[in-house]
């Protein structure tokens, strides 16, 4: 097993980080497009939806370390192609890294200056704050930027996983295979 990343595929880590990041955004949104059709009192937002806070802390770790790790095999990873299209595909990861950073760096800081005490499966990371102790700008901070900058990450997730198909189908570039960790 190819744990580092080279030049013909991603390792066994970056596929890790990738993929187990992409299902448990999967399962965030699918839970904040729930809570947005059916209501936030409905049983299946409080099922799916219900885990929002403690999935976006794993996220959050996950990210942080997903970033460590592509830094440390930025040199290692499979090329983008030349030109125009590489220049826009190196555009489009760096857009994405830093909004999977933002969305729920932004939830945290709300999280810690807010009057709601932040829970993480079933452990206190943030207490509650009392009424005049509120830190209002990083409420607002998250307030403001958490859920659009979020929907924002979920087109270009979108995106990106429209480019995989595209470079898969149409291309037949391996790309989609270098993520799948076999050699092309």
């Amino acid at each position: 097993m190819q744990i580092m990343d080279s030049p013909a595929r991603y390792g066994a880590v970056s596929r890790f980080f990738h993929w187990s990041i992409a299902g448990l955004m999967i399962w965030q949104f699918l839970g904040m497009a729930i809570k947005v059709m059916l209501g936030r009192d409905a049983a299946l937002t409080g099922m799916i939806a219900g885990s929002h806070q403690s999935l976006g802390f794993v996220l959050f770790v996950l990210i942080v370390l997903r970033v460590i790790w592509a830094l440390a095999n930025l040199h290692r990873r499979p090329p983008h192609e030349a030109g125009l299209a590489g220049l826009a595909a190196k555009a489009g990861h760096v857009v994405l890294y830093a909004l999977m950073i933002l969305v729920p760096a932004v939830a945290l800081i709300r999280a810690w200056g807010s009057d709601r005490a932040y829970v993480v499966f079933g452990w206190p990371v943030f207490p509650a704050r009392a009424e005049g102790d509120v830190v209002q700008w990083a409420v607002d901070l998250g307030g403001n930027w958490h859920g659009e900058a979020g929907w924002l990450l979920a087109v270009l997730i979108v995106g990106h996983a429209v480019m995989a198909i595209w470079h898969t189908a149409v291309r037949r570039d391996g790309t989609m295979t270098r993520m799948a960790g076999a050699a092309v």
